[in-house]
């Protein structure tokens, strides 16, 4: 009966998360906010045609989808944006795009190349329409359909402005860590005479290169940034831009992902006092968090580079560990034992990985560098997009390709009665019962997987030994008490080679982390 009502309890917690997710999809619905219609006449050729509309308060961006009819025909409509001051003003003439975009974008942080970044402040705005050329006797239809955001909206909305890059269901590879021109990443210029602030477009080429898939451009603090990014991901679109930066305290560090809003990270200041201050607003933006290389010294020579709260920190605001930094996995530095006590304390927190790049020009043959790409999260996703990838590392769906490799592959999954779940997920198993696991890995020859009972070694009875491509079955016997389940693979000198997230069994519920 008392696993019964476990498994009961467990169902019913999926059935509320799964609701969760519907209405969450519900509110952040995609359509326009408002559309506007028209017409362009003949008499109006060679003359400026403005439409007006209101912005209302508390919105921090507009986005502004627009097409007509009549190309066929010859017909010409160029578009513009003019804030509420009109045209002169300190927010007035916002930008022009000729007939080159179809959608634009701005706010406080970012904007369409072309338009300019800034506040939006309510009031009345202006389409306004300049027409080089319509026929005698045509009419043209117009349609501009626009979108308010504001404040706490995911940075991905609305969709039309940020589509995926792919839509299939997949495992994606990316670096969550990197720094360029907007913090303290530089690199030699191009004359090699000295060392600069390293343009971002450096770091996109060098992703690219190490054939990832997405890249998170973290800087120090900044958000600035975003307004690169909107100019580059067109161009780029085989490459998922993430806007993220690391909020660098004297405390601690931590990448924030999936918001581009201002974040007060003033730790210990009136304004932010402590940790959960921080990451309670996070919390509000539908911001990921993860601490990065937690057991870094803090003294002078990486000042508040360790996780060194001066109070407790509820760990439950926190969605992920930066297990892996850089070339650290067979460190003392390494941020695996952090992540494992935290595991053992009952958090599910998600293990990645980040290279802390800090010049995007490094060469793979210089010694002890910080390489884009080393060491590679490997997501388990829905498509390549931000809010698909933010929710596969929110599941725990990860492993962490130390070596930052294309091809290196690690799956475990578990079955118990109706249940399934891979890593990140969890099972209810009762004593006596037993877990069916599978555990499949593309490696090197003379590869092992090191199978981890919370966090010690467990040897199955099976041969997990690596001989091209492995796919293991075997049973885990169940006590019906808690514990985390995970898979490493080591090489054939026992040096780590893929890290693997847990799959939970016997967990109260849900996911303990939000």
């Amino acid at each position: 009966m008392k696993a019964l009502y476990r498994h009961s309890l467990f169902m019913l917690a999926m059935m509320l998360l799964l609701l969760c997710l519907a209405c969450t999809a519900h509110a952040y619905d995609s359509k326009p906010d408002l559309v506007l219609k028209g017409d362009i006449h003949s008499s109006d050729n060679h003359t400026y045609h403005p439409v007006s509309f209101t912005v209302p308060p508390n919105v921090n961006r507009i986005t502004v989808q627009f097409d007509y009819t009549g190309r066929d025909q010859r017909t010409t409509i160029d578009l513009g944006l003019l804030g509420p001051d009109g045209f002169h003003g300190q927010d007035g003439f916002r930008g022009w795009s000729g007939g080159s975009k179809k959608i634009f974008t701005l706010s406080a942080t970012d904007a369409t190349p072309s338009f300019l970044p800034g506040v939006i402040r309510p009031g009345r705005w202006t389409l306004l329409l300049g027409i080089p050329n319509i026929r005698p006797n045509i009419t043209a239809q117009y349609t501009a359909n626009i979108w308010f955001g504001h404040p706490g909206d995911p940075a991905w909305l609305p969709e039309v402005l940020n589509p995926p890059l792919r839509r299939e269901a997949g495992w994606y590879r990316g670096d969550l860590h990197m720094h360029g021109a907007h913090s303290d990443g530089s690199c030699v210029s191009q004359s090699g005479s000295q060392r600069v602030p390293c343009p971002l477009f450096l770091t996109i080429d060098a992703a690219i290169q190490r054939g990832l898939d997405f890249i998170a451009l973290s800087d120090h603090n900044s958000v600035s940034q975003a307004n690169d990014m909107r100019e580059l991901q067109p161009y780029f679109n085989r490459l998922l831009l993430m806007p993220a930066r690391e909020l660098t305290t004297f405390y601690g560090h931590a990448n924030l992902f999936g918001t581009d809003e201002p974040v007060d990270f003033r730790v210990g200041s009136t304004a932010v006092p402590d940790w959960n201050a921080l990451l309670r607003e996070v919390a509000k933006l539908h911001g990921l968090i993860s601490i990065n290389h937690p057991i870094r010294p803090d003294d002078e020579t990486c000042m508040g580079c360790g996780w060194a709260p001066e109070k407790p920190v509820d760990m439950h605001l926190v969605q992920a560990i930066e297990a892996v930094n850089g070339i650290d996995a067979m460190l003392p530095d390494t941020g695996i034992p952090f992540w494992q006590h935290l595991l053992d304390q009952g958090y599910r927190l998600t293990a990645v990985g980040g290279s802390d790049n800090h010049d995007a020009k490094l060469s793979l043959t210089q010694p002890g560098g910080a390489f884009i790409g080393i060491p590679t999260t490997v997501v388990h996703a829905s498509e390549l997009s931000m809010p698909a990838i933010l929710a596969g590392i929110r599941a725990g769906h990860v492993f962490i390709d130390v070596a930052g490799t294309r091809d290196r592959m690690l799956e475990l999954t578990a079955s118990a009665g109706q249940q399934n779940a891979e890593m990140g997920d969890a099972l209810i198993v009762s004593t006596g019962e037993s877990a069916h696991f599978t555990v499949k890995v593309s490696a090197p020859d003379g590869a092992r997987v090191e199978m981890l009972v919370d966090g010690k070694p467990w040897q199955p009875n099976a041969d997990l030994a690596v001989h091209g491509p492995l796919n293991r079955l075997f049973d885990w016997p169940s006590d019906g008490k808690r514990h985390w389940i995970r898979a490493n693979v080591r090489g054939a000198a026992g040096e780590l080679l893929l890290v693997g997230n847990p799959i939970y069994v016997n967990v109260d519920g849900g996911r303990a982390n939000g």
